[in-house]
């Protein structure tokens, strides 16, 4: 479990922000508008896996966005250690985009069809200046071991592998650069149940062996219990409730939690928390 104290500086604070979208009704006076976050507040801290869980359309996905510098809030300040980072230039993308990697739901979009998995865990480090020709190849074959492919994998198209190694593929090319977050947004919703499980185990083995913080996103409140260290539950852009992930799921508060909890199954499986 992480260790969350006033002493530390959170790795990435969302400060009171909101994110609105225009929607293609409405008129050019009178747009209407989405507002997918509003007002919005959180911390994450060295080393912990914060949980977003909540129905579709509730502001997860679109929070996760502007954690990892993809979405500009309409409102609002976004700070990385301490640094204000709300306006995002190309400098600020790029720094950003080094050091919090992202585990998208599909693994076969978020992997090019048409690339080797090796040139596929090259092409970060080779965007970023990273080593020589020699370290690079060096740590595309560390990058393999660690997620438990076969070393067969290396030079296979993604097409040409299970959905599982495909998310497993997706997670190397997440750990490339060394990042201190990996923000998974539903990194196990299109697989099997069994390829959850390990998908899952492999995540928090590597959350313990990397020391990373994570932010992991899913509808399956039971899935959050498991893997994260704090959960914040979310309906239309706001934060419902958080709190330490035991005392959310065994004493809710929030009416909106108390439903979750109670119709959704769980998604889990037998094999969780074994070796992955």
């Amino acid at each position: 479990m992480a260790e969350n104290t006033s002493q530390q500086t959170p790795i990435i604070f969302l400060d009171n922000i909101s994110v609105t979208f225009k929607t293609r009704t409405g008129s050019l006076l009178h747009p209407n508008l989405v507002h997918a976050v509003n007002g919005l507040t959180l911390k994450l801290m060295p080393g912990e896996t914060i949980g977003i869980v909540g129905e579709s359309g509730c502001g997860k996905s679109t929070t996760a966005n502007v954690m990892c510098g993809l979405q500009s809030p309409t409102s609002g300040h976004v700070y990385f250690k301490g640094e204000d980072v709300t306006k995002r230039t190309a400098e600020i993308r790029k720094k950003i985009g080094r050091v919090v990697s992202v585990v998208f739901q599909n693994p076969a979009t978020a992997l090019n069809p048409r690339m080797s998995v090796h040139d596929q865990l090259l092409d970060p480090l080779i965007v970023h200046k990273v080593g020589n020709e020699d370290e690079r190849e060096e740590r595309a074959r560390e990058l393999v071991s660690l997620v438990g492919l076969p070393s067969s994998a290396m030079y296979a198209l993604p097409g040409q592998l299970s959905g599982g190694q495909r998310q497993r593929v997706a997670i190397a090319r997440a750990l490339s650069l060394n990042p201190d977050v990996i923000i998974a947004d539903e990194p196990t919703s299109a697989l099997d149940v069994s390829v959850r499980a390990q998908i899952l185990n492999l995540l928090t083995d590597l959350k313990k062996e990397l020391g990373l913080a994570m932010v992991f996103i899913s509808h399956d409140i039971q899935t959050e219990r498991y893997i994260s260290d704090r959960i914040i539950v979310m309906n239309h852009g706001q934060i419902m409730e958080q709190g330490p992930a035991k005392q959310v799921f065994e004493n809710p508060q929030d009416p909106y939690t108390k439903l979750l909890l109670g119709a959704a199954p769980s998604l889990l499986h037998p094999n969780l928390g074994q070796s992955a």
